[in-house]
């Protein structure tokens, strides 16, 4: 286990606590269902987002790679 599996450990009980904890502690009412609901949607989502902008700077898409004779080309066929 490496140091960038503890930023996804955390915050993976972050949100596991949002949306298992939270929605189980919840007092009892007309709209306690509701809140269940939008509770657990809200704790994958917000989990989910936060795990791909993290995987995402992992492994940047900079842009494509090119030989340096394409890029010769490219500046001498668009060059005109």
């Amino acid at each position: 286990m490496g140091a960038s599996a503890i930023p996804i450990i955390l915050m993976t009980l972050l949100w596991g606590a949002v949306g298992i904890v939270l929605p189980i502690i919840l007092p009892k009412g007309p709209n306690r269902s509701l809140l269940q609901c939008i509770l657990i949607i809200t704790a994958v989502s917000c989990w989910l987002f936060w795990l791909c902008c993290y995987m995402h700077q992992m492994n940047p898409l900079i842009g494509p790679y090119m030989h340096n004779s394409t890029l010769l080309a490219v500046r001498k066929l668009w060059d005109e």
